[in-house]
């Protein structure tokens, strides 16, 4: 529709929106800036994005990104860690370190983002494969201290900065997409549908979040395709249909999303460039044999589920729910994301067990959310015909929706906001459409676009207060979890998170303070194991705190907890330890006994149960049985500490003075 002009009688709106805007020209040979053109709307779009999470860049590692980046040995590992990053699930490394295997229903294979932060970690400082290994299981329950923790906070400042212009490259990618492929015929609805995306508070976790660079690199290269498939079909040069193939691959490999592209290329072609539904279909063809390559590749790396990994529910978030209880909570939940996407607060990071908590087919959310879906899905149905932009947002979003939303496929997880990223697009186009076409049919049009521009001012301002705040509640694990246990104070997950960092703080206080904090963190643990009384890291982190409070018979209770509901937790053999050797020490002052050396022995022996190459349990093992006068134990513990570490001086001592009491006490006979 040219600006400034009455709409033409006897056409829809649909048919007016899709009118070239006619733009002035200024001078013949001069550069216009003009709101419609491509490269200013980009600056703008850019610049937004990059004041909105400006603030990330001073942010440390939270939630995913320790198992993904941090503690991941092929990251730390830089360019020699990449060949294992690609023939590998995305959660190889953690599972090691946990002594397991695949946890997640489908497995994780998404190596393209885990790809770019092994190469920025060659440029950051790596570790030699064994060094990552050896220094990544030490240090997975309590973190990385000192040097070497500051040494990786450093790192992530420069992850944050990269992440933000991956976020910006994607946008402008977006951008394009819009405008090339949804509304070709109005720049302006193309940039309202991005500006609209770029600034929304739901995307703090993809981008303040290092690790969802999967989500953020899946979008750019499935928008990737559409422009080089339709640039392809528009100028019939065969290289870009090899970039638009490459370019799928490369979304797949950043993130499964991109199978819903099977449907989305054909149904673009069909909407925008009005090809019949056969010939859209069968211009999929060349992108099947991608599909077809992905699926192999898939399929020969990612194993399958560990057999007990649907037995825990932080895993398989409807382990307690009947059938009918977990259809309806499915059902109930997909409409979580809607409301969030037009109203995102509050917002939290994790939404697992029990923060939705179960519901049946009584509760009239569950017929909301599915008078909602089925009625987008008809309306989408209804609009095919007429190629509709509107068709194609609903699908757009309902598809995506469809792999997430659990009904389908089981994800692993109640929800995630992270996981609308991609659904997101086609809420924001079906949102632009509407906004653009409602000042269009104000009169003068200047006045219509006068009050879209100063609507869309006030919602940025907005949602830059939200997102700025959010994105320092992102600052670590601490300050992410503290403030989101106000909006899930249920879940289990995020109880059990803000418990470790009060644990974490103790070390900074003494006396009634440290005390203090630590109370805390067993009254959520306490609050965790009611919810899920089979929650192995509660167990663990409150043996922990009654470690650091002095109560070893308390901590060496959870311990057990632990150790019965998983013989191999890697960190249980440095606790035992700990108990151990207390146990050793303070006999006497601490428990009113002359010693307490057969407690420590067993502490002992526990640990190396879990992990028998220990040299350190070893020896202190063989320091129990000599103080306990048990001197040939001791002699057998000391040289199995040798066996593993022959340059063991202590061990060496220790087996030395044992030998001499015994030949002490078995002099030679005479003859």
């Amino acid at each position: 529709m040219a600006r400034n002009k009455k709409p033409n009688q006897g056409q829809t709106a649909e048919k007016q929106a899709e009118q070239p805007v006619v733009v002035p020209v200024t001078g013949v040979g001069k550069p216009t800036y003009s709101i419609y053109d491509f490269k200013v709307q980009a600056v703008i779009i850019g610049v937004i994005a990059f004041i909105f999470y400006f603030n990330s860049f001073f942010n440390e590692y939270a939630h995913d990104d320790g198992i993904v980046i941090v503690k991941n040995e092929y990251v730390q590992e830089g360019f020699a860690g990449i060949p294992k990053i690609m023939t590998r699930d995305a959660y190889d490394s953690y599972y090691r370190q946990l002594n397991t295997t695949n946890q997640l229903s489908g497995g994780r294979y998404r190596p393209l983002s885990i790809v770019t932060f092994a190469i920025e970690q060659q440029f950051m400082g790596t570790l030699s494969a064994e060094n990552a290994d050896s220094i990544l299981r030490q240090n997975n329950a309590y973190g990385v201290r000192g040097k070497a923790e500051e040494k990786l906070i450093s790192n992530m400042h420069v992850r944050h900065v990269f992440n933000v212009l991956w976020y910006i490259l994607s946008l402008v990618v977006l951008l394009y997409f819009l405008r090339y492929v949804v509304f070709k015929s109005d720049p302006i609805m193309a940039f309202v549908a991005a500006l609209l995306f770029a600034i929304h508070p739901i995307h703090t976790e993809v981008v303040a979040n290092v690790k969802s660079r999967d989500e953020i690199m899946s979008l750019l290269f499935i928008c990737a395709t559409f422009i080089l498939d339709f640039k392809y079909r528009e100028e019939k040069k065969p290289w870009m249909l090899y970039a638009a193939m490459g370019c799928f691959g490369l979304a797949f490999l950043s993130k499964e999303y991109a199978i819903t592209l099977v449907f989305l290329l054909p149904l673009a072609l069909y909407t925008f460039r009005k090809y019949s539904l056969k010939d859209s279909i069968i211009a999929f063809v060349p992108y099947a044999l991608v599909f077809g390559a992905y699926w192999m590749l898939r399929h020969s790396i990612v194993a399958p589920p560990s057999e007990n990994s649907d037995n825990e529910v932080l895993n398989n978030p409807y382990l307690f729910a009947s059938s009918v209880e977990k259809l309806a909570t499915e059902i109930s939940t997909s409409l979580n994301y809607l409301k969030l996407l037009i109203f995102p607060h509050p917002l939290s990071a994790d939404y697992s067990y029990d923060s939705i908590p179960y519901k049946d087919f009584s509760n009239l959310l569950v017929w909301l959310s599915l008078v909602v879906h089925v009625g987008m899905a008809f309306v989408m149905v209804a609009l095919l015909k007429k190629r509709s932009v509107l068709s194609f947002a609903i699908a757009f979003y309902l598809l995506h929706l469809a792999l997430v939303c659990n009904i389908f496929f089981d994800i692993g997880a109640t929800m995630g906001e992270r996981l609308i990223y991609h659904s997101s697009v086609g809420f924001v186009i079906a949102a632009a459409y509407f906004l653009v076409m409602g000042a269009k049919k104000m009169q003068p049009a200047e006045n219509g676009m006068k009050v879209l521009a100063g609507f869309l001012g006030v919602v940025t301002i907005f949602a830059g207060i939200k997102t700025i705040s959010r994105n320092a509640d992102w600052k670590n694990d601490a300050t992410l979890f503290a403030a989101d246990i106000n909006t899930v104070p249920n879940s289990v997950l995020v109880c059990a998170n803000v418990a470790a960092a009060y644990i974490t703080q103790a070390d900074t206080k003494e006396g009634a303070a440290r005390t203090e904090v630590l109370n805390k963190a067993l009254g959520l643990l306490n609050h965790a194991l009611e919810i899920h009384p089979d929650m192995v890291a509660s167990y663990m982190n409150r043996g922990i705190a009654y470690y650091k409070l002095g109560d070893m018979d308390h901590a060496k209770a959870n311990l057990d907890s632990v150790k019965r509901r998983y013989p191999n937790y890697p960190t249980l053999p440095g606790i035992y330890k700990l108990i151990g050797d207390d146990y050793n020490r303070n006999g006497w002052e601490k428990y009113g006994k002359t010693n307490r050396y057969p407690e420590a022995i067993v502490e002992f022996r526990k640990g190396i149960t879990i992990d028998s190459a220990n040299a350190d349990l070893w020896y202190n093992l063989g320091g129990a049985y000599y103080s306990n006068r048990q001197y040939q134990e001791a002699v057998d513990a000391w040289r199995m500490a040798l066996r593993i570490k022959p340059d063991y001086v202590r061990a060496q001592q220790g087996l030395q003075a044992a030998l001499g009491v015994l030949g002490a006490s078995n002099p030679p006979q005479k003859k």
